[in-house]
């Protein structure tokens, strides 16, 4: 007899949530994200025969659950996110501790599309606004009562999105949206009220994401660049997010120092800035860090690779699917071969699978299934989930489930596949 006890219809479902997603380009959503992150409960596994007991709205709850754990399954690091995370962990904490008036330096994170540099950036920036709140709640009187100069909300990380088509307009406008500020009647009074939203809010960090939608040949873009750069005098680290940002344009202004490894740019001109008082100020320097797929040309990329497919296959709710399912015989090759080593491509396929082993009933993620998903990196740029085709946040890979015959592939450190497909072997 089973031990798994009926319950009422009218029991909510607990892993569903009402209404839309959080949208962490306004407050709100920002704080709704940093509250509920971490609070979905994934099913418990169980075996089949358990499963054979349930009554069939048993079943169909238990399976509507598992759905809802494939495509919620927990962000794991990588070695590479992991770099990113520690230099903007440091660079935020240090930022925020330091009291004398200095402009503070700013962050520039590069990657590919489908990478996850949003998601190991937001929640970087989360983790220190809770510890930011934690540490102010013992000393209310300096934080939560009113403070000269700000208002009732504070708001110690902002988010927001370039705009596909930059201007400072644009720009203004979602850095007002996040607080839900009014705009002011022309630019210099979006500007003012930008700048003055930053402060009397008390904000810490300042997120820009897909700051590469900038086209540095447009004098729009050019002058969104320069407004961005005069908010670093605002005691706010500045926290860059795009794709190929070397090659995007953003960096020619600048240049490299090697001493300290970061790029730096020279204070702008009077007269040209948004900001009154950015003659005075100092150089604005920029750490840039890269957010990497993969790499299986070596066994320490290898093996990190296969221990990233054990994380993800350990969250698997497929009866027939063990220990083993993901990261041994050959498809670990294969999952790279279709996804290059990125990450959000590699979750994209594996949760389509995964419905797709659901129902057709086979219950096991195999080469055979995975042979019959496509990856649909966006055939619409934008109408979906707002990515820019033209500013590289959709790769430009092959993701085919079938290797297309062709010449001879050169063997060697950038050669990931011989011409039957088979990867060569790992370097010592």
């Amino acid at each position: 007899m089973s031990n798994l006890h009926s319950e009422p219809p009218n029991v909510p479902v607990p892993f569903l949530r009402f209404g839309p997603r959080p949208d962490r380009a306004r407050h709100e959503g920002w704080q709704e994200f940093r509250r509920t992150r971490d609070l979905f409960v994934p099913v418990k596994k169980i075996t089949l025969a358990e499963y054979g007991l349930m009554s069939p709205r048993k079943k169909s709850l238990y399976d509507l659950h598992r759905a809802a754990t494939h495509v919620n399954m927990q962000m794991l690091d990588t070695p590479m996110s992991e770099v990113v995370t520690t230099l903007m962990r440091s660079r935020i904490q240090n930022n925020a501790m330091r009291i004398g008036p200095s402009t503070l330096d700013g962050l520039m994170i590069n990657g590919g599309g489908y990478q996850g540099k949003t998601e190991t950036a937001c929640r970087t920036a989360v983790e220190f606004e809770d510890t930011w709140r934690d540490l102010f709640e013992q000393h209310p009187e300096c934080y939560f009562d009113p403070m000269p100069g700000t208002r009732d909300l504070i708001a110690p990380v902002a988010y927001c999105q370039t705009p596909v088509k930059a201007t400072p307009i644009g720009l203004c406008e979602a850095i007002l949206d996040y607080y839900g500020a009014p705009y002011g009647k022309n630019l210099r009074g979006m500007i003012r009220n930008a700048r003055e939203s930053i402060k009397a809010h008390a904000t810490t960090v300042l997120i820009i994401d897909d700051i590469t939608r900038l086209k540095m040949h447009r004098e729009d873009d050019q002058d969104t660049l320069d407004l961005i750069r005069g908010l670093m005098d605002l005691d706010v680290t500045l926290v860059l997010i795009g794709v190929n940002i070397p090659r995007s344009g953003l960096l020619r202004e600048g240049w490299h120092d090697p001493r300290t490894n970061q790029w730096v740019y020279a204070p702008l001109k009077k007269g040209k800035s948004y900001n009154p008082d950015a003659s005075t100020q100092t150089e604005r320097r920029f750490d840039l860090v890269t957010l990497d797929p993969f790499d299986y040309s070596n066994d320490a990329g290898i093996a990190a690779f296969v221990a990233h497919l054990e994380g993800i296959e350990n969250q698997i709710r497929l009866f027939n699917a063990g220990p083993g399912t993901l990261s041994e015989g050959r498809m670990p090759e294969y999952l790279y071969r279709r996804t290059h080593g990125i990450v959000g491509l590699l979750r994209r396929l594996i949760e389509d699978g995964l419905t797709k082993a659901i129902e057709s009933g086979l219950e096991d993620l195999t080469i055979d299934l995975l042979d019959e998903i496509t990856i649909n990196l966006g055939n619409v740029p934008g109408k979906d989930d707002g990515r820019d085709a033209e500013a590289g946040e959709i790769p430009d890979i092959d993701t085919s489930p079938k290797r297309k015959p062709g010449p001879k592939a050169r063997k060697g450190r950038n050669s990931v596949y011989d011409d039957q497909g088979t990867p060569p072997a790992a370097e010592a």
